[in-house]
């Protein structure tokens, strides 16, 4: 007869609702790691199959989407979740399904990513999804968390210019969601500046911009630091601080790893902790 165990109880739980990267980098994989990370059981729906590595996107295969549903249920109706995120959702059927989802299953904590494109260019969302993004996700999200690029392709127009994200953020919370960030990853400088708003002040989110190309997964993994956070039950600009702090390190220490751009290192708290991370 074996020793007695010593289950574990009342663990936060996280969904990621998203396509894969079979490179590790990006996407549901990494959102696992970032769960992991942060002390959540990570549960997945996947969206879509991606055949991709750190040179780029090489074939994508969608998942039906009553099956996107049916992964949704699975999880909700036995284990719970406490915070869910989506990223990629390549279509608008994918996108209604998981809206339909959402609103059955009573997913209040809900991270919107708005991938539309992979970190090579390659296009992850159907510009006729990008609509049903809109209408039928964004009203259901506690925060969306649009890059620079994301914030353009949605409001028509680019953004080039901190003042232009905090008009991107305004304009943006109009769309429905409870709050929003507008990454500014992707300007140039010293610091990198994120910009939320919930209807209240604008608030500056600012990170030291670390010299490197290994960035693939940033976006993935902001996303779900802040779901991982809210899962906990952190209010929403508290989850985002402890995100982009999160993020910041995993960029400081990202993994060199194939010919293109290398992923950010989710495991960089775990790797510090035992002296193989400065």
């Amino acid at each position: 007869m074996g020793s007695p165990s010593h289950p574990v109880t009342g663990v936060p739980r996280a969904l990621t609702i998203a396509g894969s990267d079979s490179g590790g980098g990006a996407g549901v994989q990494a959102d696992l790691k970032v769960f992991f990370a942060f002390g959540c059981h990570g549960m997945s729906a996947f969206t879509a199959l991606t055949a991709q590595n750190t040179l780029g996107v090489n074939a994508i295969h969608e998942v039906p989407p009553d099956f996107v549903e049916a992964q949704i249920a699975a999880v909700a109706d036995d284990i719970g979740i406490d915070a869910a995120k989506t990223g990629m959702l390549a279509s608008a059927p994918i996108v209604e399904a998981v809206a339909r989802s959402v609103a059955a299953h009573g997913i209040t904590r809900l991270v919107v990513d708005p991938v539309f494109v992979s970190k090579s260019g390659h296009r992850l969302l159907a510009a006729d999804a990008v609509e049903a993004l809109i209408e039928r996700l964004f009203p259901l999200a506690a925060l969306i968390t649009p890059n620079l690029e994301e914030a353009g392709a949605l409001l028509g127009a680019p953004i080039t210019s901190l003042d232009g994200m905090k008009a991107a953020a305004r304009s943006l919370y109009a769309m429905g969601p409870h709050s929003v960030v507008v990454k500014g990853g992707h300007l140039q400088g010293a610091t990198a500046v994120d910009v939320f708003y919930d209807g209240g002040e604008v608030v500056e989110l600012t990170s030291r911009r670390w010299a490197t190309d290994d960035t693939h997964g940033t976006g993935d993994t902001l996303a779900a630091a802040v779901t991982a956070r809210l899962a906990w039950g952190d209010d929403l600009l508290s989850a985002l601080t402890a995100g982009k702090e999160f993020v910041s390190g995993a960029i400081e220490h990202s993994l060199r790893l194939g010919g293109g751009f290398g992923p950010v290192n989710p495991g960089w708290r775990l790797l510090r902790g035992s002296g193989d991370v400065p």
